[in-house]
């Protein structure tokens, strides 16, 4: 989708440049015409940093310029983000719930004190006017049991906060909970409304990606079907799939936009079975034996699950869970024209096909 051209005031932070959100975030800026700024914790990490430096060498070092920053330190964001007008927070870890050990220390601590430490940086910074901050569907609901028990009409909206997330049920969710509310709380406590607060909130993020070591949960769970871990078959789970090239112009329209206000969804209007996706990557590989084309009884998922770091409390709240989203607000006033689930799952399968051609090299 095209963006239009950037406003002269200055350059645009991106936290968390090496995530799978950012790395495509920065891409389209770059292409847009504006002058990025964006943050890693090490530069010294050259496979996380590839992606970066690949499009600094395409667009010359001084439209892209990379900085070190973590989310645990305050006052780290601040030369990174000096004369920016824009700041889109992206930086945030998602891990899937059988990747998650220590939920406190992995999940919330950067999330939220990483949101705190960003945003004090942009109430430091004068010339900072607009932040979008990356928020998920997780803060939302949950569970997707949420959805037809609390929400009208069981559709998902953005009306709502997820209540039923903890550090240890959800976590990953229950982190983006408490950014977010920290963030809206910050921007309300403002003396002047100089800074303008936008957040996204998308779904499960799949699509093209040239980053080899992304962290992304959703690629994880990608990678485990893609790889013949699900050969046996595939969980009854469903998901509101969302291009990531979708993400990344959400977020530059709610940058541009003068009246974008509040919360978005940035996702599909209505879910997609894991069975689905992985019948549809089956086609693309030929029928391939290692990709199921059928489901596991919930029965045998709810057994084997805790072998996976799966609760049966989790397991009860989303196992055979489908429903609709409203995603009217990001159509309308952020003018996002959707990918295709298939277009979607097509590019992502022609991407990870390539990164393991590369690997094999």
């Amino acid at each position: 989708m095209a963006v239009a051209s950037p406003p002269h005031h200055g350059p645009v932070l991106v936290t968390g440049g090496s995530g799978f959100i950012a790395i495509e975030l920065v891409s389209q800026l770059l292409e847009a015409g504006y002058t990025v700024h964006t943050t890693v914790r090490s530069l010294q990490n050259h496979a996380k940093t590839q992606p970066l430096r690949t499009l600094r060498d395409s667009h010359g070092p001084d439209r892209l310029i990379l900085f070190e920053a973590d989310l645990l330190q305050p006052a780290s964001f601040d030369s990174a983000m000096q004369g920016c007008h824009a700041v889109y927070h992206v930086a945030s870890p998602f891990k899937v719930e059988e990747q998650i050990k220590d939920g406190q220390r992995e999940m919330i601590e950067p999330a939220l004190k990483g949101t705190v430490n960003v945003l004090q940086s942009v109430q430091d910074t004068p010339s900072v006017t607009k932040v979008v901050l990356t928020s998920s569907i997780g803060a939302v609901a949950g569970d997707y049991r949420d959805v037809l028990d609390k929400m009208d009409g069981c559709v998902l909206s953005e009306r709502y906060f997820n209540e039923t997330s903890s550090v240890t049920h959800n976590p990953y969710h229950q982190s983006k909970v408490l950014a977010e509310k920290e963030a809206w709380k910050l921007y309300e406590a403002q003396s002047s409304r100089r800074w303008h607060l936008v957040v996204l909130c998308p779904g499960l993020v799949l699509g093209p990606t040239p980053a080899a070591a992304s962290e992304s949960g959703s690629l994880f769970l990608m990678d485990e079907l893609l790889a013949g871990w699900m050969f046996y078959g595939v969980p009854d789970l469903s998901f509101l799939i969302v291009d990531v090239r979708d993400v990344a112009t959400a977020h530059i329209k709610a940058a541009e936009s003068e009246t974008a206000s509040g919360r978005y969804l940035i996702c599909q209007s209505e879910t997609t079975s894991f069975l689905h996706i992985s019948k549809h990557f089956k086609r693309l590989r030929n029928g391939s034996f290692w990709l199921p084309a059928h489901r596991i009884p919930n029965f045998v998922t709810r057994v084997l699950g805790p072998l996976f770091g799966l609760t049966q409390l989790w397991m009860s709240r989303n196992l055979g869970v489908q429903f609709k989203a409203d995603n009217s607000r990001s159509i309308k006033e952020l003018g996002i024209t959707y990918y295709s689930p298939e277009q979607t799952l097509n590019d992502h399968y022609r991407s990870w096909e390539s990164l393991k051609k590369s690997k094999a090299l």
